[in-house]
Formats: structure tokens, C-alpha cells, sequence
């Protein structure tokens, strides 16, 4: 061993840039610089079709992506929700005795530091700082901590308050795990608030110490999100309620590897930025939307599919996919500077949905959402031969009451999950049920 202060050996001249070689070697033996990553697992939902990428939106998507790792999931979704944001609650399409509007919820779902959620929202606020109307710096927030809150900041006048004037507000939670959690405490409006305004309701909170109201409120929300943190913190109540339902949840992963960040000039951005304010002063003229011919030929062959509900978790995640796609295409026209949704709006909206569902599906499985249930599942299914009811009982650890376990029994036939048959012993019959 060389003691302190002995000199070295002399180093031979190209010693040290063969370390460095055989260093980029063994890592590019583990990584493709000039590759995208590698799926997570062969169940990662296909690309969005070429289709979601029509008119402004896809130019914009075009632009930016090969200059970003951003996954061109995230970024056009992002764009969609601030363009629907930016225009207001103005344009909407009638259904029934309710209204559409154009404000969305985009949940990303993607590994924490790796998925480049935040890179690809810092790519679309870049696109809107470039407007002039002040939506960008006036009009997004973050740190949804209650119900109460979210009122105050789009709240109505009043003789002792000036109020909010402008309604707009898109809601950019980096950390949407913490909504989550919050919503989970006693007392809690969160949910609520964000039911009521994703329907355009009008929002209030009437206490002994508060009475806040807000009428006419355009809310959107952008939020960010790891997989496990969302199975972890989506509690069974809220995936049932009407909350879950209210947003898009997009799987997204690190589109290529730029070790230097990319090179996009700024000034590539500055013709689309005022073509999306003109086409944004453009849609703030409108009001009632409707569906050309075409559109709604299209329409009537899709309606009965996306209406019909699902089974389990996913069904209930999923169970607002009509009033998903017609929101999503209410926002393509609009790019379009159209006041009617035609087919190319409506097969735009269409793919993304169609990655949505598709990311449900891979983040939540087949689980049905009742916790006895899905254990009744993960048990059967590692039993070839099937189990009885004592079986599952002792599978459950023989704590959920018999009651519960024929309830969930009966859920999971329902969704054509078990079947089950019956033996003669000799004594009472024996049902035994079976995976599907």
C-alpha cells in the first residue's frame, strides 16, 4: 500500500481517457442515450393516436417535444386544460339541462423525478407566458389545502369584499398526492368543492364564522402523481363518489434523453402563441356549441359504448366517459375557432380518452374496489381447485364477518369475475368458487 506522501507511478497519457471510455460503455450497456426508455412493462397503454394531435394543439406538441423529455401524453394534455382554462366558462355544449364547459382535471401518473411531469408543465406555462391577457400570471395556483380555500380564491363580491372578478382558475397541485391525504380528514370539503366545480355549480361554504360563495367559477386542475402514492391515497369512497371520475388520468414516462435539455428557441414559440390568442378572443365570443351532421353521425356510434358502465374500480373511475370526450372536443373545436363539433374533435377527443381508460386499467388492475373482495380475488386466483367458504375465511384470517364475505362473493359474480359450483359430500352440499 502507497503511504501518505508517496508519489505515484507516472500515469500512462491515455490512461485516463480509457477510464472514460470503458465508464460510457458500461453505462450505455445499461441506458440508450439515443433510444426512448424502455417500457415499465408490456401493459403500458399504446401511444396516443396520430388523431389527438389535431389542429393548434398537435402544432404545439409538434414544436416542443423534440426539444423535451416530456412524455407528449403530459404535454398535450396540459395544453388542453390551459387552453380550456384561458378561455373561460363562456363556450359550452348542452346536455340536457346541464352544461359542459371547457374546464378539465389532468391527473399525470408517473415515476416521482423520472416521468418529467413538471418539465412538460413548465413547457406549456412557457407557451402562455407569451400572451398578453394575464391569464398565466394572474390565474394559476397551487396548494388546494381545503374546501373553503378554493372558494376564497374565486369567491363573489360581497359589501365588505370586493371579491374575485375574474373567475378563471387552473389549479396546479406538483404534489397531488397531498390532496389526497387532505381530503381524507374529518370535516373536509375538498371533494365536495371540486365535485361542484367541475359541474359549474355554484360553490359556497356557510359556517358560523365564514358564508363564501362563488358563482360562475371556471375551475380547472393539473395535478402530479406517482402510481403507487395514487392507489396508496385514492380512498374507496372517493374512486365511487364522483370524484375520481371527474379526471383524466394519464400514464407518463420520459419521451427520450437529452443530456443537455434540449435546444427549443423561444422564437419558434411566438407565431403559435399569437395564434392561440387570436383563436382564444376568438372562442370567448361564444356560447352554445353544438355537433354538425357528421359530428353527431359519429357521436350516435360511440355514445352507446362510452355510456355503458363497467365493473369494479375501474368502471367507477371511468364512469364519466361521455361527458370526458364531449369536454375534450368542446376544447378542439374551439382551437379550430369552430362553434360546432365536427368528427376530427371528436376522434381527437376520443384517443385521449382512450389513453385514460387505458391508464386506469394498468394502474388499477381488475380490483373491484371493496377491499374483501379484491382479497377474495388475490386468493382464488392462486388456487387452481378453488376455495369454499371456510377456505376463504381462513384466507381472510377469519376476521371479515360471513355477511361481508357474501356480500363481496356477490359482487365479484356480478362482474364475471368467480363463477362457482356445487359438490354432494355425502353430507350438505359444498359450493366451492373459482377464478375466471
Amino acid at each position: 500500500m502507497r503511504e501518505w506522501g508517496e508519489r505515484s507511478a507516472p500515469v500512462a497519457a491515455d490512461a485516463e481517457p480509457k477510464k472514460q471510455s470503458n465508464a460510457i460503455k458500461h453505462i450505455q450497456s445499461t441506458t440508450a442515450p439515443d433510444a426512448p426508455p424502455p417500457p415499465p412493462d408490456e401493459h403500458w397503454p399504446a401511444p396516443l393516436a396520430e388523431t389527438a394531435y389535431h389542429g393548434l394543439a398537435g402544432e404545439v406538441v409538434r414544436t416542443i417535444s423534440p426539444h423535451s423529455e416530456a412524455d407528449p401524453a403530459a404535454l398535450l394534455i396540459q395544453f388542453l386544460v390551459a387552453v380550456g382554462s384561458c378561455i373561460g366558462r363562456g363556450p359550452h355544449y348542452a346536455v340536457e339541462g346541464d352544461e359542459h364547459h371547457s374546464n378539465l382535471y389532468a391527473a399525470l401518473v408517473g415515476a416521482s423525478g423520472k416521468a418529467r411531469k413538471g418539465t412538460s408543465w413548465g413547457r406549456i406555462r412557457q407557451v402562455f407566458r407569451l400572451l398578453e391577457d394575464g391569464w398565466a400570471s394572474q390565474c394559476i395556483n397551487t396548494g388546494i389545502s381545503s374546501g373553503e380555500g378554493l372558494i376564497w380564491a374565486v369567491r363573489d363580491e360581497t359589501d365588505q369584499d370586493p371579491g374575485i372578478p375574474d373567475k378563471r382558475l387552473l389549479v396546479q397541485e406538483s404534489e397531488f398526492a397531498g390532496v389526497l391525504r387532505v381530503m381524507t380528514r374529518d370535516g373536509n370539503i375538498v371533494s365536495i368543492v371540486l365535485r361542484d366545480a367541475w359541474d359549474g355549480a355554484k360553490l359556497n361554504t356557510i359556517t358560523k364564522k365564514c358564508d363564501t360563495r362563488a358563482t360562475g367559477a371556471h375551475i380547472s386542475i393539473v395535478g402530479h402523481i406517482t402510481a403507487d402514492e395514487l392507489t396508496r391515497y385514492l380512498d374507496r369512497t372517493e374512486a365511487g363518489n364522483g370524484f375520481a371520475n371527474r379526471f383524466l388520468f394519464m400514464l407518463v414516462r420520459r419521451a427520450r434523453y437529452l443530456p443537455h435539455g434540449g435546444n427549443l428557441d423561444e422564437r419558434a414559440l411566438h407565431p403559435l402563441a399569437r395564434r392561440l390568442a387570436t383563436t382564444i378572443e376568438q372562442a370567448r365570443d361564444l356560447e352554445r356549441i353544438t355537433m354538425d351532421t357528421a359530428g353527431a353521425r359519429l357521436w350516435e356510434q360511440v355514445y352507446p359504448r362510452l355510456s355503458d358502465g363497467q365493473p369494479g374500480l375501474y368502471g367507477a373511475i371511468t364512469g364519466r366517459a361521455e361527458a370526458q370526450v364531449i369536454r375534450l372536443a368542446l376544447i378542439y373545436a374551439l382551437l379550430d375557432a369552430s362553434s360546432s363539433i365536427g368528427p376530427p374533435h371528436l376522434l381527437a377527443a376520443l384517443a385521449i380518452w382512450r389513453y385514460a381508460a387505458d391508464s386506469v386499467r394498468h394502474i388499477f388492475g381488475d380490483a373491484i374496489g371493496d377491499p374483501i373482495a379484491d382479497r377474495i380475488l388475490e386468493a382464488l386466483r392462486g388456487s387452481s381447485a378453488g376455495l369454499s367458504r371456510t377456505e376463504l375465511s381462513a384466507a381472510l384470517g377469519r376476521h371479515a364477518p360471513s355477511q361481508k364475505i357474501a356480500k363481496a362473493l356477490g359482487v365479484l359474480e356480478r362482474a364475471g369475475r368467480i363463477t362457482s359450483s356445487s359438490s354432494q359430500t355425502g353430507g350438505r352440499p359444498t359450493t366451492v368458487w373459482t377464478a375466471k
